[in-house]
């Protein structure tokens, strides 16, 4: 299912322009469209039908959303982009191109000596065709998604194919299921269009945190009889995945805080959505109780795979996330759990993420 979507459109794709190390993201993005598995069976009729009925949905989750969120977006901000795998995995591979170039420039600085051309060249695509494997893999799991775009314009991604598998999968009424994502993703715009400092402050944190953590060869060298000892606990549950075996305590420590804020988001957007729900979907609950059951009923490859990348841990995300908004709602309510919004200052540490009531007295006094 790839017509009539979307298309990203983004810088070109060339490699990072530093020298004795770089990506080739044009491979990546070819070897991400082509390994992705395909979507479901569709006619151009039905595909039609389904990207206009997404587009409505998310018009249609603007007010609901405004309403029970009490947050409110400028006009025109972050427009709704309709995308399949390929165009999913291109708007990706273009925000992770700038995110991680102050990563490649800081492993480049630790080389000894830059590498040959040709062993440049060879280098480049083993790490492109290695990065567009991971997005093929990963494409076909994502509803939808806020795409920050470091250096681009945001927009909101609903990924058709994904969506309209998980609804036959699940035999949920189709209208009530797109509406329902749409409510999700929907939370996430206004998150970060609503709160003008949100975006940078996310983006910054997260160049920062892939500068400090990213191995240099030598540190990698250090650690690679750790990493065959300790591979068996990246399987185990709670795992933040094969990340786990690179990172000190301290830059745990670091990953700990953005994941209670990356918590908060996801929490949030499950709390409005599921809040909406009731007035605008009749089958919320249904679906609701579905799709807790699918995330549940994985297989074991699938289940694997999600647990070496650390997508087990940002299912995680989700629940901490809600049981902090909903904490919080309950003790001062939206306009007192809308304070969170006010600075990077009043965002939740990963220690208040468990202790809500802390974050009250820390914020509300």
């Amino acid at each position: 299912m790839s017509h009539p979507t979307d298309q990203p459109q983004d810088r070109p794709l060339d490699g990072a322009a530093t020298p004795g190390l770089t990506v080739d993201w044009e491979l990546a993005r070819q070897t991400a469209a082509r390994l992705a598995p395909p979507g479901p069976r569709v006619t151009p009729a039905e595909a039609a039908e389904v990207v206009a009925s997404l587009r409505r949905a998310a018009e249609q989750a603007h007010a609901p959303v405004a309403e029970t969120a009490r947050m409110h977006s400028p006009a025109g901000s972050a427009p709704v982009l309709v995308v399949d795998r390929a165009g999913w995995s291109s708007a990706n591979i273009a925000s992770s191109k700038a995110l991680l170039e102050p990563v490649i420039a800081k492993l480049a600085a630790a080389m000894p000596a830059a590498p040959a051309p040709s062993a440049q060249s060879i280098g480049s695509k083993i790490t492109g065709a290695e990065m567009g494997a991971l997005l093929a893999f990963m494409a076909s799991k994502v509803l939808g998604q806020y795409d920050l775009a470091p250096e681009g314009s945001p927009r909101l991604l609903l990924v058709a194919p994904n969506i309209v598998q998980a609804e036959r999968e699940m035999s949920l009424d189709p209208w009530d299921f797109r509406l329902w994502v749409a409510l999700h993703e929907e939370t996430h715009r206004v998150q970060f269009t609503a709160v003008p400092w949100l975006r940078e402050h996310m983006i910054e944190r997260s160049r920062q945190l892939a500068v400090d953590i990213a191995p240099t060869p030598a540190e990698l060298v250090e650690r690679i009889s750790e990493i065959a000892q300790r591979l068996p606990d990246v399987m185990k549950p709670g795992s933040t995945g094969i990340a786990e075996l690179l990172l000190t305590p301290e830059q745990k420590a670091k990953i700990a805080e953005i994941t209670a804020v990356m918590s908060l988001l996801e929490g949030h957007a499950d709390v409005v959505m599921d809040d909406v729900g009731p007035a605008v979907i009749p089958s919320v609950a249904v679906i609701r109780e579905k799709f807790t059951e699918r995330r549940a009923g994985l297989g074991q490859l699938d289940r694997m795979l999600r647990r070496l990348l650390g997508l087990e841990a940002k299912m995680r995300q989700y629940a901490d996330g809600a049981v902090f908004v909903r904490a919080v709602t309950e003790r001062v309510g939206t306009d007192g759990f809308n304070a969170v919004w006010t600075s990077p200052e009043t965002l939740p540490t990963a220690a208040e993420m468990g202790d809500p009531q802390a974050w009250v007295a820390r914020v509300h006094g």
